[in-house]
């Protein structure tokens, strides 16, 4: 059933991701009348897509905001954190755990049971979807929808409509240009969490698919220990990801592929090696597997010997063409600049109308950071725009 034009509703929340729920969620626990526009056939496409791999909701560490690399969200993190997180997972029946890395999981790991729960919670808020936002007109927002046009007046508004990754999940960055018609200040998108290109020669080709394990990425002031993936295309997972920044910024992805060794000792077990070939006292004195030797030959060639040899399995340079496409990131940098809203995330441009989520300029790695950062922007908004309500 359509809805007539010039609607009116206390708060209009577009975007059905998590930034957008957790904005919803405070306004309709408040008992506002919320109406909820997503432009998708369905809300949590992106969050669901996620939780096929185990929903990574937050990580328990401390110093967990300096994840983010800004205080701008210091004060929306530590309002919502990781104990808030498992809490309110637990409070939607989502009993959770922590694994070994202190990343934080709900029991079922997927992201279905938790949706469908929350849903629930957000049974009062009337959820319009294929409703696709295309700006304001005077002060009602405009949507073109399955019935035509359409347009709300609300009391307050929240924009979660996502990032420029993952256009069919729904975050395609149509908004920036809406936004930036309105004289609002926007920082440029880039990638986020994204893999590298590489053009490997043919004797890598063996080697696609297979994870290096037990090294230690650097690039500028980011390091990992994370796990990583050769591909077709290039350089891929967890590990890439928590150094991505900085290798996006320019800074030289070096690999460490016996951190737990020291130069010296390893310069000593080389030098032990005899007639046997570089190859052979890899494997044999380190037991270096076969990618680990691949990435060796592909980036140090011409092998030196003795220390200089052991210098470089210590810092080896590996080459890239730079980040894969913009839509293939996780995540992007980039949106509402923090001098375009106040400190309670509303528009300075329009009053009444707040940003949450990834449309806000601010990244963070994966492990739990996106998610908690989605969700603590989202119930921040929701609370000014409460408060802006009165």
């Amino acid at each position: 059933m359509g809805r007539e034009a010039g609607v009116t509703t206390d708060a209009l929340v577009i975007g059905g991701g998590p930034a957008g729920l957790a904005a919803a969620e405070v306004l309709v626990a408040a008992g506002k009348s919320v109406l909820l526009a997503e432009a998708k056939p369905s809300v949590g496409r992106k969050l669901l897509m996620a939780g096929k791999s185990g929903l990574n909701l937050t990580k328990e560490e401390a110093g967990f905001g300096a994840a983010y690399g800004t205080d701008w969200l210091a004060p929306v993190i530590a309002a919502f954190g990781p104990a808030e997180v498992r809490e309110w997972a637990e409070g939607l029946g989502q009993p959770t755990f922590v694994g070994s890395t202190g990343r934080v999981f709900p029991e079922a790991m997927k992201a279905s049971p938790l949706l469908r729960a929350w849903m629930g919670r957000l049974s009062h808020a009337e959820v319009r979807t294929r409703w696709r936002w295309r700006g304001w007109e005077s002060e009602a927002a405009a949507f073109d929808t399955p019935e035509g046009a359409q347009t709300v007046k609300p009391g307050v508004t929240i924009l979660a409509l996502g990032g420029a990754s993952w256009a069919r999940l729904g975050s395609d960055g149509a908004w920036a240009g809406l936004l930036a018609a309105e004289g609002i200040e926007l920082a440029p998108f880039r990638p986020a969490n994204m893999g590298f290109e590489n053009n490997w020669s043919p004797h890598m080709t063996p080697h696609f698919g297979s994870p290096v394990k037990g090294a230690r990425l650097t690039a500028g002031p980011s390091q990992s220990r994370g796990e990583f993936v050769i591909s077709q295309r290039g350089l891929e997972g967890g590990g890439i990801y928590e150094v991505s920044a900085a290798m996006r910024d320019g800074a030289p992805l070096l690999l460490d592929l016996l951190p737990d060794l020291s130069v010296e000792y390893v310069a000593g077990q080389l030098a032990k090696g005899g007639k046997e070939s570089i190859g052979n006292r890899l494997r044999k004195r380190f037991g270096l597997t076969p990618v680990a030797r691949a990435l060796v030959m592909e980036f140090g060639r011409p092998l030196p010997e003795g220390a200089a040899l052991a210098t470089l399995l210590k810092a080896l340079p590996i080459r890239h063409n730079g980040p894969r496409p913009l839509d293939e990131a996780i995540s992007v940098a980039g949106g509402v600049t923090r001098a375009a809203v106040d400190d309670g995330m509303m528009l300075r441009a329009r009053p009444g109308v707040f940003v949450a989520g990834e449309m806000l300029d601010w990244e963070a790695p994966t492990g739990g950071y996106l998610l908690t950062g989605c969700l603590a922007t989202g119930r921040w908004a929701g609370r000014h725009a409460l408060q802006y309500l009165g």
